[in-house]
């Protein structure tokens, strides 16, 4: 098929799908998980790292979420670490709920696009109940590893490099290298989520293929939203104290039409497959 003919019968599936529709209930839910789900990690996550490391990682790689917002967030973990006594357990359960409902409205909707699979295939109600919370462990792991990561290259940014007579700051190349750690923590992140999800097996190449270029499209509109927030945007006036959910939800929104775009072009391709 041209790829011309090929984009348009994607997007009309989209549409058949109600893509835009499943991708503002997942921003919705998305938005209820983001700051327990921040809290979660802190908790857990604060016994092996120093807390302050950890905020300011989340800090630099929320932003990528929800541009020119993330400090908002960050506030409000911030201010419940400092006057949290004692976790109740029922408040840890609540906790564990709400940061594992956007995976769990996620999964639906990818059994929307993967209808043709869900016809032959049936996942087990245990599988589906279970899956949410283990992207949440895997969201704690990924975040650990690039908190790490970004310790080991913040004293790397503080050395210089001696060569031929010359000193070299090693600022810039950490910099750089923290852009491409985030980078790769989104791509794997978003693979995971096309290899799992769907019901049945998805090929890793298939998945990575959808994972990388999602990554650059959203890379690509995360720039202009943060253009367009720092500089033409009037949300402050016009929504009040409502600006902050109201610009979250429109940056989340995007980002889940284009999580499902990209599961539907894995769609697309394995009906091409199944006609060939």
């Amino acid at each position: 098929m041209h790829p011309a003919a090929f984009a348009r019968q994607t997007l009309r599936s989209f549409s058949h799908n109600q893509g835009l529709l499943l991708a503002a209930a997942i921003a919705y839910y998305a938005l209820l998980s983001v700051v327990p789900l921040l809290i979660l990690s802190v908790i857990a996550l604060s016994h092996l790292v120093d807390q302050a490391e950890l905020l300011a990682t989340l800090g630099r790689y929320l932003e990528w979420v929800v541009p020119s917002q993330s400090s908002i967030f960050l506030e409000e973990v911030a201010k419940f670490m400092q006057q949290r006594a004692a976790i109740g357990a029922v408040l840890l359960v609540t906790m564990l709920f709400f940061s594992s409902l956007a995976f769990s409205v996620l999964e639906k909707a990818m059994a929307v696009i993967f209808a043709h699979r869900v016809v032959l295939e049936k996942r087990h109600f245990l599988i589906s109940a279970v899956l949410p919370y283990c992207f949440v462990v895997l969201l704690g792991v990924a975040l650990l590893a690039v908190t790490i990561a970004s310790i080991a290259l913040e004293a790397m940014a503080r050395e210089n490099l001696n060569l031929l007579g010359r000193e070299w700051s090693l600022r810039g190349l950490a910099g750089d290298l923290l852009y491409l750690v985030g980078l790769s923590a989104e791509v794997g992140i978003l693979t995971a989520i096309y290899l799992i999800l769907p019901v049945g097996r998805v090929p890793l190449r298939h998945a990575l293929f959808g994972g990388c270029t999602a990554t650059l499209i959203w890379e690509v509109i995360r720039q202009i939203l943060v253009w367009f927030f720092t500089t033409l945007s009037k949300a402050s006036l016009v929504y009040g104290p409502l600006a902050t959910a109201v610009v979250a939800m429109f940056s989340m929104e995007i980002a889940a039409t284009l999580l499902l775009l990209g599961a539907q072009v894995i769609a697309e391709y394995e009906g091409l497959g199944q006609d060939r």
